[in-house]
């Protein structure tokens, strides 16, 4: 189980090691999702920075498999991308942030993705960054999910989803409020 202590979030050794394998299994798996970029300089990063280690534990937790899909060259920072081939599970029936949620009368959710991301130490993909994600693979061709609204979008009582059915990557609209059971969200944090 992971443990904040005081303000720090942070992974005991064993949980530390097992996610790294986890982490580096994943990596040489799926090799054409980060070309050019070698594992070796990665747990280094990794350990240096232990609260994004514990944000990293948690995509895998709630079941986004995380994994590089670049790198920042002013930065050297590596991005990672939840990159399970459907939605997380852990992630979903949440409605998109708390004002869609308190805008609900009934039938309220748990949680919101914005909260539940923010919680986690990570963003929301951006609907650029969903489409690069899905340059790299078929993702959501069952579920849905939600990806960073624009503000004027937001400001009208929208967000926006998204997934791929037909051979073709869609972006769409709900109410703010909605929650599905196929749809979650997809994250991204740069380490």
């Amino acid at each position: 189980m992971n443990k904040i202590i005081g303000n720090k979030k942070e992974l005991s050794p064993a949980q530390r090691e097992e996610l790294l394998r986890t982490l580096k299994a994943r990596f040489e798996k799926n090799m054409s999702r980060h070309k050019g970029l070698a594992w070796a300089d990665v747990p280094a990063r990794l350990e240096a920075n232990i609260e994004k280690l514990w944000s990293l534990n948690e995509m895998e937790r709630t079941g986004g498999e995380p994994d590089v899909v670049g790198r920042d060259k002013k930065t050297g920072e590596y991005l990672f991308f939840d990159c399970s081939a459907e939605s997380p599970k852990g992630r979903t029936s949440v409605c998109y942030d708390r004002e869609g949620l308190d805008s609900r009368k009934e039938h309220k959710p748990k949680n919101n993705a914005v909260d539940m991301a923010a919680a986690m130490g990570i963003e929301l993909l951006t609907e650029e960054q969903y489409r690069e994600l899905q340059e790299l693979g078929n993702f959501d061709t069952k579920s849905s999910s939600w990806v960073k609204a624009p503000a004027d979008i937001r400001k009208l009582g929208g967000a926006l989803f998204g997934d791929r059915r037909f051979g073709h990557v869609f972006v769409y609209h709900n109410g703010a409020q909605s929650y599905y059971g196929g749809r979650a969200f997809r994250g991204s944090l740069k380490v």
